[in-house]
């Protein structure tokens, strides 16, 4: 049975990503967003509170906390920025999360050590410009000579594409179409041939860089091949499930954003006599974004559940990730519609969460794709 109360650690948690959000975050992210500035310093202070390695055992220079500290840390993030939280989930879920499950001994001592304390930053790339959601027809390519691996070709939408230390990437090392034909590689940053082109002028989510991976007969030594060669793909579909958990996380988080931010602008403002609050037209707008958020967090801490538990949780991180992004945008679309034309300014942070929300019902498999996860498990 859920228990729906917070435990000890979450409450230390919530407290402590609420101050330092509030000291750090909140004055700096219009600017941030504004600049489409990536605050890698802001990340390296995240990685000292213990917030890039959640879920990392203390052995490894992690926290060594569950997935329900990790969403409630996510859920904090991204009440006050999309942008900052996604660089959190993405580098915890994906890059530090593949090595932790799915390493060597020698690879998580090597790399969950620098990944956890916030000393490397992580990537993680499965896309490429002609592959989203069709990921098995990728064409980047790694080829063996030797004791090395020759990798050409390029992956996009990748979260610390840039600034990233490490990489985890995708690549195929067997036929087209092949499930067992794709291999999981790390990649270190100056590697020779492996270049990055940042990705200017997105809707949202400014804040959280993102980039094109360009590989150039890059040479990676064979101890760099992540479990098998040619698991690749069974293991990035196991990373997306958890992964799913923290985009649900901070599509909560978001939409509890918008919300709060509505509910205190519904009180404050004023129009025939009274606050807007008292007009039933608002308060049933923030009845239903109040009973969806909960709704959305109760899914996301059933997955959380059944990620720490080691259950099968393919079902549970889509039910969580397709309801909770949903949320999010429909909740950012009404705190632009309480707050009226203020909301439409960037005076206001209405119009930041839409933006930011936006993001998450296409990231880590669309909604669409959700839906086909979803169908397939309910139809097995």
């Amino acid at each position: 049975m859920m228990n729906l109360d917070l435990n000890e650690n979450q409450k230390m948690i919530t407290q402590m990503v609420r101050d330092f959000a509030e000291k750090e975050i909140k004055p700096n992210r219009m600017k941030w967003d504004e600049e489409e500035y990536f605050p890698v310093e802001t990340m390296k202070k995240l990685g000292e509170l213990g917030l890039l390695g959640v879920f990392i055992p203390e052995k490894y220079g992690g926290s060594g906390f569950t997935y329900d500290e990790y969403v409630t840390a996510l859920i904090e993030l991204g009440k006050v920025c999309g942008g900052v939280g996604l660089s959190v989930a993405a580098h915890n879920s994906l890059c530090t999360g593949h090595i932790y499950y799915h390493g060597s001994e020698e690879q998580k001592q090597k790399y969950l050590p620098k990944l956890a304390s916030g000393e490397f930053i992580g990537a993680w790339g499965l896309t490429e410009p002609n592959t989203g959601s069709d990921a098995m027809r990728m064409k980047t390519t790694a080829v063996r000579d030797r004791d090395e691996w020759v990798i050409n070709g390029a992956k996009n939408w990748i979260t610390h594409g840039l600034s990233g230390d490490v990489a985890v990437v995708l690549v195929r090392t067997g036929e087209e179409l092949d499930s067992r034909g794709i291999t999981a590689f790390i990649v270190e940053k100056g590697t020779p041939g492996f270049s990055a082109v940042k990705i200017k002028g997105k809707l949202g989510v400014r804040a959280s860089e993102t980039a094109e991976l360009i590989f150039d007969n890059v040479r990676v030594p064979n101890e760099n091949v992540i479990g098998e060669v040619g698991e690749g793909f069974i293991q990035a579909m196991q990373i997306l499930d958890g992964g799913r958990v923290s985009i649900a996380a901070l599509s909560c988080g978001i939409a509890r954003g918008a919300y709060e931010s509505s509910l205190q602008y519904s009180k404050e403002r004023e129009q025939f006599g009274r606050p807007i609050s008292q007009f039933q037209v608002i308060a049933f707008k923030l009845a239903d974004m109040a009973t969806e958020i909960s709704a959305a967090e109760l899914l996301t801490y059933q997955a959380a559940q059944f990620k720490n538990e080691g259950r099968k949780m393919t079902k549970q991180g889509a039910f969580a990730k397709y309801y909770a992004s949903e949320v999010a945008v429909k909740c950012g679309n009404e705190a632009v519609q309480i707050m009226g034309g203020y909301g439409y300014t960037k005076e206001y942070p209405a119009e930041k969460y839409l933006r930011d929300a936006k993001l998450l019902t296409i990231g880590e498999g669309t909604s669409e794709i959700q839906k086909l996860v979803i169908s397939r498990e309910i139809l097995k």
